[in-house]
């Protein structure tokens, strides 16, 4: 089914380091080139990592991330102001919480939808607490609020436990599919796979584009049947934001919209097998065939190769938050479902936070390491 609009996003993210008047600058931005939506990030630390989990290479020299995480955590009335001054440019505001306390946060100041990024794809506690609110929404007549779930580094099993916990209404929920590296390489995005994911789930889907490039990924995502593109934008590639280096310029933004826009006109006029094929002969004047085909890669949901190393890492899963010793009982506060990322050990699903809750270590585990089942099992 043709969409009755493709939904531009402009990730934000973080590349407002703080400061209201670059975030009021980005917005507008991100409005004068044309996007539907801007997006947020409502960061706190200690939702996402340990501070143990390494370093990060800026331009203003090394830093540990934990820490960059920190400089980042603004207050609730950052993004209410953010989300007003959106409205008044008649743009949507939306936002990636990353924990209980950011969602819930988030769901008081009633954004336009709530973006679930890949790494969150399994926080389970937060997916159900969402899908509760959700529900309670329609119980009292209302619309739930839109959920965009992104999917990079995942598995088709991946993605299914994670929108299992909308299957009661899956009303406003948009699926994404992304690959999960800064750049990520346009000819590994297998963009012919929007069509079967949206045939599987049952949801509408869309791309989330880390790919260098403003036109190749976008605009063959639009004639594979994306309604959703988010890309970041930043107001020069060469500030010191996490994601400003692999972000759209805001020129190379409008060019971006106004692409794909120039698509969904053919898409509407001709459908999408012969709009599809006009497309690849318009981009052949810029990019090589062999590319353009490689990015429309197979259809089959595969881990690209670009990620493939990180799965597992920057998912979720359950880490210690200080030292622990063998015959020490496992409590609630001792452990978060966290990303692993650099330098620590993966631990176990969050599936089975509840589980190891009260479960005594035969091993001591340092902080911040990823606890496993190998934590409860006698070495006698």
């Amino acid at each position: 089914m043709i969409p009755q609009k493709i939904h531009i996003s402009a990730e934000i993210g973080t590349s407002h380091n703080g400061k209201i008047s670059k975030a009021k600058q980005l917005v507008e931005a991100a409005v004068k080139a044309g996007a539907d939506s801007v997006k947020f990030q409502w960061v706190y630390a200690k939702e996402i990592l340990h501070p143990n989990t390494g370093i990060v290479k800026l331009p203003g020299g090394n830093i540990r991330l934990y820490d960059r995480f920190k400089q980042l955590e603004m207050p609730p009335k950052f993004y209410f102001e953010m989300k007003d001054f959106a409205h008044s440019l008649g743009c949507k505001f939306i936002c990636s919480p990353f924990g209980l306390k950011s969602l819930q946060e988030l769901l008081d100041i009633n954004p336009d939808g709530i973006k679930i990024a890949s790494p969150e794809l399994n926080h389970f506690p937060m997916l159900e607490k969402l899908a509760f609110y959700r529900e309670k929404q329609v119980q009292q007549g209302k619309n739930p609020i839109p959920v965009i779930l992104s999917s990079g580094v995942s598995t088709l099993s991946d993605i299914e436990s994670a929108l299992n916990y909308f299957s009661k209404d899956k009303t406003g929920i948009t699926l994404l599919h992304c690959i999960t590296s800064y750049p990520a390489p346009p000819e590994q995005y297998n963009l012919r796979l929007l069509s079967n994911l949206q045939n599987i789930f049952g949801v509408p889907v869309g791309v989330s584009d880390h790919s260098m490039d403003s036109v190749l990924v976008p605009v063959l995502a639009a004639a594979c049947g994306a309604s959703f593109i988010e890309k970041h934008i930043t107001l020069s590639r060469q500030e010191d934001g996490l994601d400003d280096p692999v972000a759209l310029e805001p020129h190379s933004f409008e060019i971006m919209v106004k692409s794909v826009i120039q698509q969904e006109k053919k898409i509407k006029c001709y459908g999408y097998e012969k709009a599809l094929f006009n497309c690849i002969e318009e981009l052949k004047e810029e990019f090589s065939h062999e590319i353009i085909l490689q990015t429309l890669g197979s259809g089959v949901k595969t881990l690209a190769e670009a990620e493939a190393l990180n799965y597992g890492r920057t998912y979720r899963s359950i880490h210690v938050i200080k030292d622990m010793k063998a015959g020490d009982v496992i409590k609630q506060e001792d452990v978060a479902i966290l990303r692993t990322e650099k330098e620590l050990n993966p631990g176990m699903s969050p599936k089975y936070l509840e589980k190891i809750t009260g479960a005594i270590l035969t091993q001591d585990i340092p902080a911040g390491q990823g606890l496993t089942w190998q934590h409860f099992i006698s070495l006698a």
